[in-house]
């Protein structure tokens, strides 16, 4: 008899998402248009931003940024090593060049002290280092006071990786409205318009270049005075988008009080350790991601191949760091980033999503305790 699976992750669509994209198919207007717009703004008042330019991913939100940015080939942007790939990448496009910068061993995100010590490093040899890009990794924010500082002493933008920060907050204020955010919408993400992804600024110049960037370079139709992209987003995926949005603070509910009761029945488990939450911060748990140690009776591959037998989804996030990627190896990247590279052979994440059971979260611990 096969056995019923948790999944990992599993996008959560409403008869009124129906409903919504069955109003814009009808109406006739499918590409860009009011529907954008009245999403845009609802998700900068989410944010507490002035402006918020939708696109059709959170990689082109990450590229449109460093454009508007004046990030340009020569320059250097800072960032974590341990993300998915589109971070870095998106820094690649401009043909500027992604230096890594380690992480702190209890939160997975960048570490400052560490960003510190690249920014010095790269004044002794001259580099032009341009921005910051801080990752808000599983849902957890950076430490965006000490970014915020290093960017302002040495006069660097900060564009914030918030794809998996949706809802997320340091002292009171949320993720992507301290430098220039970038959310991903894509269907495992804590909300979704199915793919999709937006920026978040205050900055009303860094705003109008995005929105020339994602249509073209078009300051207005036919003129065009930039280079730009088709990185537009639909009216259909807006309309999902105002959806989720509206059932976004019900989801991250129920994201955190799942991660609670998964802390709590893997507490005190040896080799097991639990996500850290920073004191200041809200946690959204896009992830729950637990390390397993040598201690542990198992390796992680071996306890990820038992929870797959039974029935539990699980996956690594992420299995290798970025510098040690055949892509990067290639550009010749050979940096050494230990806490990053342990953190890869002892990840995994659990099913922490909303629509999970008391059942389902039971079954998860007892599974582990079991072994």
């Amino acid at each position: 008899m096969a056995v019923s699976m948790i999944p990992i992750a599993r996008p959560i669509i409403g008869d009124d998402e129906i409903a919504a994209v069955t109003e814009v198919l009808r109406s006739g207007v499918i590409a860009q248009g009011r529907k954008v717009e009245e999403f845009e703004q609802a998700f900068a008042r989410f944010i507490g931003t002035r402006y918020a330019v939708a696109v059709n991913s959170g990689t082109a939100a990450l590229h449109i940024a460093l454009l508007a940015h004046g990030v340009v080939k020569g320059d250097e942007v800072i960032t974590s090593p341990f993300t998915f790939i589109a971070s870095a990448n998106s820094i690649l496009f401009t043909g500027a060049r992604p230096v890594f910068a380690d992480i702190d061993p209890d939160t997975f995100n960048i570490s400052a002290a560490d960003v510190e010590a690249s920014l010095e490093r790269a004044r002794k040899h001259g580099a032009r280092v341009k921005a910051l890009m801080p990752v808000h990794l599983y849902g957890q924010p950076c430490d965006m006071n000490a970014i915020m500082e290093m960017a302002g002493r040495h006069g660097l933008a900060v564009i914030e990786d918030a794809c998996q920060a949706h809802g997320a907050e340091y002292l009171g204020k949320k993720a992507g409205s301290f430098g220039t955010g970038c959310f991903s919408f894509y269907p495992t993400k804590n909300m979704t318009t199915s793919e999709g992804g937006i920026i978040t600024t205050d900055d009303e110049d860094v705003a109008r270049k995005a929105r020339m960037i994602r249509n073209h370079g078009q300051l207005e139709r036919y003129l065009h005075t930039m280079l730009g992209y088709n990185y537009r987003m639909t009216d259909i995926a807006a309309a999902i988008g105002l959806c989720q949005l509206a059932k976004l603070p019900g989801f991250t509910d129920k994201r955190m009080a799942n991660a609670a009761v998964l802390s709590s029945g893997l507490s005190g488990m040896r080799g097991v350790v639990t996500p850290h939450i920073s004191p200041d911060v809200r946690h959204v748990f896009h992830q729950y991601t637990i390390r397993i140690t040598p201690d542990f009776a198992l390796s992680r591959d071996e306890l990820r191949k038992k929870l797959l037998d039974s029935g539990v989804g699980t996956e690594v996030y992420y299995p290798r760091p970025v510098q040690k990627q055949p892509l990067y190896i290639e550009l010749g990247y050979d940096d050494r980033l230990p806490v990053s590279e342990q953190a890869a052979g002892e990840v995994l994440s659990l099913p922490v999503h909303p629509s999970l059971t008391e059942e389902d979260l039971a079954h998860i611990v007892r599974t582990i305790r079991s072994i």
